[in-house]
């Protein structure tokens, strides 16, 4: 039996709506089609592990008109979800509050642009959450790519997100709301066309297996190209 959560947080992948930092140089086709893959490949890694894991995944989606498409596209045994809030912070506030109201503990989210968060880095949250309040995979640009709580937190998040310094922040809240915190092996989030040096630099590793969606995509449309000079793991063909 199922008795905590997985939650994903994800957008429809619109032109102009996701990641916008990468435009220019990508278009926003490209910008839209490059989150898609990543997209596809963190809902079937997701799925795995929470399979592996005895985790309920579920699929928060914005905006809340996309429910029925994202559903679709978000494999078994995935729930998909609107998102409720006005912004990140509330809608993360929703998530774990829904969460306590279904007594699912502990509750893990995670991102939609992290294709590299390896499996393990699930298992370990969850392993680290029986002995800790709060375990986070902290990204390489100072915010997190997975939280997890392992009880309720109110006001966790009450705190300015998708800023530098928003794993400190929340560090910060926690010991001020007497949580126990571990931070584990950091992960990244691909939001810039300088992250895709990270992407292609841990490809040889385990990239292949992990986000082979996204990898392609990137070879096929020949994105590699935006990186000036030289990068470990870039493919030709």
């Amino acid at each position: 039996m199922r008795s905590g959560q997985l939650v994903v947080f994800a957008r429809k992948p619109l032109e102009g709506a996701v990641k916008t930092r990468l435009v220019p140089p990508l278009s926003p086709a490209e910008a839209a089609q490059l989150y898609a893959h990543m997209l596809d490949d963190v809902l079937e890694a997701s799925a795995a592990a929470a399979r592996e894991l005895g985790l309920g995944p579920v699929l928060a989606v914005h905006p809340p008109g996309a429910v029925g498409e994202m559903a679709r596209r978000a494999p078994a045994p995935f729930r998909a979800v609107a998102q409720r809030g006005r912004d990140l912070a509330e809608r993360m506030t929703w998530a774990v509050g829904e969460a306590a109201a279904a007594a699912c503990w502990p509750v893990l989210l995670r991102g939609s642009d992290s294709p590299m968060l390896p499996p393990e880095a699930v298992a370990a949250a969850l392993e680290a959450l029986r002995e800790v309040d709060l375990a986070i995979v902290p990204d390489r640009d100072g915010g997190y790519s997975l939280i997890g709580l392992r009880r309720p937190a109110p006001h966790l998040f009450a705190h300015a997100m998708s800023t530098p310094s928003v794993a400190e922040d929340t560090r910060a809240r926690a010991r001020q709301l007497g949580l126990t915190v571990r931070l584990l092996e950091p992960c990244f989030d691909v939001d810039t066309v300088e992250d895709l040096r990270w992407l292609a630099e841990a490809r040889p590793r385990r990239g292949d297996a992990l986000c082979p969606r996204t990898l392609a995509y990137l070879d096929h449309a020949d994105l590699w190209r935006h990186l000036r000079g030289a990068a470990h793991g870039l493919r030709s063909d």
